[in-house]
């Protein structure tokens, strides 16, 4: 009887800490709900993680300039993180055409931030060409958002 007693008291027990959900701390580097800092989700919300480029264009457009001033800026503040920027291109053409314009793209957006002051080490570049498409779709809508190089923490 004292098994059982004893064994009822353990499940209760068990249930009840899985039931109560942690105190929730401030320790001053960011709210306890909010991205953790030099993390991907920092780098998406607090700084963008995209640059968007014209029709067949590899010319960082004056929005990503800034774009890529803000990613520089908080890659100095986050002196061990690594990134890679992936350059992407819509449906339209080759797939060797928009390999090779998608690494053109990506090449831009590394330049621009090697040229802020980022170590060249800290940025590598890959293209995806138009085999990862960012958006689906064969209009204009789609095609914008797939003419873009995006940075990511590694």
């Amino acid at each position: 009887m004292k098994m059982k007693l004893l064994g009822a008291i353990a499940a209760v027990a068990l249930v009840a800490a899985c039931e109560s959900t942690p105190t929730e701390t401030n320790t001053g580097a960011g709210s306890a709900t909010g991205p953790r800092p030099g993390s991907q989700e920092d780098l998406v919300v607090n700084v963008g993680d995209r640059v968007f480029f014209d029709f067949d264009s590899f010319s960082v457009r004056p929005d990503g300039r800034s774009t890529l001033q803000r990613q520089a800026e908080w890659l100095g503040r986050y002196g061990s993180v690594n990134v890679q920027v992936a350059g992407h291109a819509d449906e339209r053409g080759t797939r060797e055409y928009n390999l090779a314009l998608g690494q053109r793209r990506a090449n831009a957006a590394r330049d621009l931030l090697v040229a802020q002051g980022v170590a060249g080490a800290r940025v590598s570049t890959i293209s995806f060409g138009k085999d990862r498409p960012i958006a689906l779709g064969s209009n204009e809508e789609a095609w914008a958002q797939n003419r873009v190089a995006i940075t990511s923490v590694r």
